[in-house]
């Protein structure tokens, strides 16, 4: 594939503008982009690995802390919805921030796109070859490093081929994938909920409506703690609003898609908590903590059952994989569109009608990110993981913040735009700028890393994320001194009457 021809498409600075780019317009119907805002989030994956973390911080009110997670992401999700509507820009938070904040800002926008989308994939890539090995029963393999990099660096070249050969492929295979997870996870919660009631397993316990009371935690810090273990959970949902330009009534259908696929997450995480710290209770959970879902299977399901739930994580992994690069792809696209990034990258397939070397390049970068670092050492990969949190807090927060900037002048105009331009999107951007100071608290002391290590004198997380912010920079303005015409662009406000109709 690489070898194939592609064809430059790149516009002007000042005439970048959706629908110009040459990506196939109205492929994607609402339910498509349902289906890949949730299969991006790897709701069986971020359940299997969160889960036990939540309730070590909140105990039963587990369910409580994934609603109240909730809360920003959809406070933010309108934000998506409105500047989707004046700007159906497949950059997303890049092309936004630019208009509200001007291109400097909108270039880290981008930029943090791109790096936690390349960072997660060693981690989704993991996780995958990983699973594969243990779907199988191949556990000796599942314990070699080697084999579980090799099938995972497969995971990531056959998802980028799938992305590369076009997005209506990309969207059938998100509908297989998050079919079998969601199935699965349905049939988990209601087989738990059932025995629980009829046969009752060791330790537990029946279902209290206490369990949704967030007022029922210990303390603020515990609930701050929780927050932040499972705010992240949501992290991903985005994907779809970055396939705008393909998406069919682009300005409306990307928008209403990205608050329906946050409500149905919200659902997906309360029920399975509840169900998960019914069946053994919550110390179980916390035991079991590094993936509940498999240590609650046999129990639950029975063998060979619960190989299902060895199905879900798996094929929540590589979904995500794949949904993973859709973004940055299509952001890297966008950047080049406007002389963002090197001409190179915004360039269609011909054939195909998907950004082509922008694909390419994801999962090379994937690729190399994850065997170098495993190559280095796991305990860096781990810990730049956990840097995850601050990259999605700054560019979620960041588009918060620039959408309500970008209305403020249409904010008294009624009630409505009051509402969903305004204070909702600040709201949820002013809730993940806390979470963000938390974050760089937390991951600033050492301990919390997975070495245990001091770079600096500060947490390897932290120094990670903030090399990445400096590489960040170093190339911005390397691209400025190329192509300085981008970052002569002047902020905008939102047209009168933006959100009408």
């Amino acid at each position: 594939m690489a070898g194939e021809a592609v064809v430059g498409v790149h516009v002007p600075a000042r005439e970048a503008t959706p629908g110009q780019k040459g990506l196939k317009a109205g492929a994607l119907g609402f339910v498509s982009s349902v289906v890949i805002g949730v299969a991006s989030t790897a709701p069986g994956y971020s359940l299997a690995a969160s889960l036990g973390l939540v309730v070590a911080s909140v105990g039963l009110q587990a369910p409580a802390i994934m609603w109240v997670a909730f809360i920003p992401m959809l406070l933010v999700a309108t934000a998506y919805y409105c500047m989707n509507r004046v700007d159906p820009d497949c950059g997303t938070t890049f092309s936004w921030v630019t208009r509200a904040f001007g291109p400097w800002a909108g270039w880290l926008g981008g930029w943090a796109i791109i790096v936690a989308d390349v960072v997660v994939m060693a981690n989704l890539a993991q996780i995958a070859g990983l699973y594969s090995f243990l779907l199988v029963g191949a556990d000796g393999a599942a314990a070699s490093t080697f084999w579980v990099t090799l099938v995972g660096v497969i995971w990531i070249a056959l998802m980028t081929a799938i992305c590369y050969i076009g997005i209506e492929l990309s969207a059938r295979t998100q509908w297989f994938l998050l079919a079998a997870e969601i199935v699965t996870l349905a049939v988990f919660a209601v087989v738990a909920l059932v025995k629980v009631y009829s046969s009752h397993p060791a330790h537990a316990l029946h279902v209290s409506a206490d369990w949704l009371n967030p007022f029922a935690i210990s303390s603020t810090s515990a609930l701050i703690d929780g927050v932040l273990v499972a705010v992240f959970i949501y992290w991903g949902w985005d994907s779809l609003v970055s396939v705008n330009e393909e998406t069919e009534d682009a300005e409306r259908v990307p928008g209403v898609a990205a608050v329906v696929s946050t409500l149905i997450l919200v659902g997906i995480y309360v029920v399975v908590s509840i169900a998960a710290q019914a069946y053994h209770g919550g110390q179980f959970l916390v035991d079991n903590s590094d993936d509940v879902l498999s240590a609650l299977g046999k129990d639950v399901l029975g063998s060979p059952w619960n190989k299902l739930l060895i199905v879900a994580v798996l094929t929540s992994a590589s979904a995500s994989t794949q949904t993973t690069i859709l973004p940055t792809s299509r952001t890297s696209l966008s950047m080049a569109a406007h002389g963002a990034l090197p001409r190179h990258f915004g360039r269609i397939h011909p054939r195909f009608l998907t950004p082509g070397p922008s694909t390419l390049w994801m999962g090379a970068l994937s690729i190399v990110w994850y065997v170098g670092l495993t190559i280095v050492s796991e305990n860096i990969l781990f810990d730049s993981i956990a840097a995850l949190g601050l990259m999605i807090a700054f560019y979620y927060g960041l588009t918060g913040f620039a959408c309500a900037w970008y209305f403020r002048r249409e904010l008294l105009r009624d009630w409505r735009t009051f509402v969903l331009a305004g204070i909702a999107p600040l709201v949820g951007g002013l809730m993940l700028a806390l979470v963000f100071v938390k974050s760089c608290i937390d991951l600033a002391n050492p301990a919390n890393s997975e070495s245990g290590d001091s770079w600096l004198g500060l947490g390897p997380p932290l120094v990670i994320s903030i090399g990445f912010l400096v590489l960040g920079m170093v190339l911005m303005l390397l691209q400025w001194q190329a192509a300085p015409g981008f970052f002569r662009r002047r902020t905008e406000v939102a047209p009168v009457g933006a959100l009408e109709g």
